[in-house]
């Protein structure tokens, strides 16, 4: 049984970053299973499989805010590496021999609820439009590309 269950609530609308934020759950719900097991090993292994994917996700959500010119972008980031700051110090924590899980499975998913909410809502718009006008102006070139196509083929 999941600790966590997706809800369609935190969908942002951007079909990349929702099943990237999807995964993140899904690392928190490995996170829980292998609590239930007392498996140090397994336990490290989900901590860092989680903290390398969080560090990705990041770096891909911050890309797209640049893109898209969101104002917010310097500050956003802040947030992201003041997360993974809590991370790596509850990974330090966890090698020295602390039972620190528990308390990172709360602080996770209340951070990860809240970031999704409210940070990553405010930038949704901003990079939903960038993405549209790229996707619309792909589409242009690609049926100006076939008209050329076309058009030459006519005249060979």
């Amino acid at each position: 049984m999941a600790y966590w269950k997706w809800d369609s609530s935190y969908e942002l609308g951007i079909n990349t970053i929702d099943d990237q934020h999807k995964e993140l759950v899904r690392y928190i719900n490995e996170l829980q299973a292998a609590l239930t097991t007392r498996n140090r090993e397994q336990i490290y292994k989900v901590l860092i499989g989680m903290t390398n994917y969080t560090i990705s996700h990041f770096a891909f959500e911050e890309k797209l805010m640049e893109e898209a010119g969101y104002e917010m972008a310097e500050h956003h980031k802040k947030t992201h590496d003041l997360f993974v700051a809590i991370i790596q110090r509850y990974k330090s924590s966890f090698e020295e021999g602390y039972n620190i899980t528990g308390q990172l499975m709360a602080e996770i998913q209340i951070w990860l609820t809240h970031h999704i909410a409210y940070d990553d809502n405010d930038y949704k718009e901003c990079v939903k439009k960038m993405l549209e006008y790229k996707s619309s102006k792909q589409l242009k070139n690609k049926i100006v590309h076939e008209k050329k196509g076309w058009f030459s083929a006519l005249f060979r």
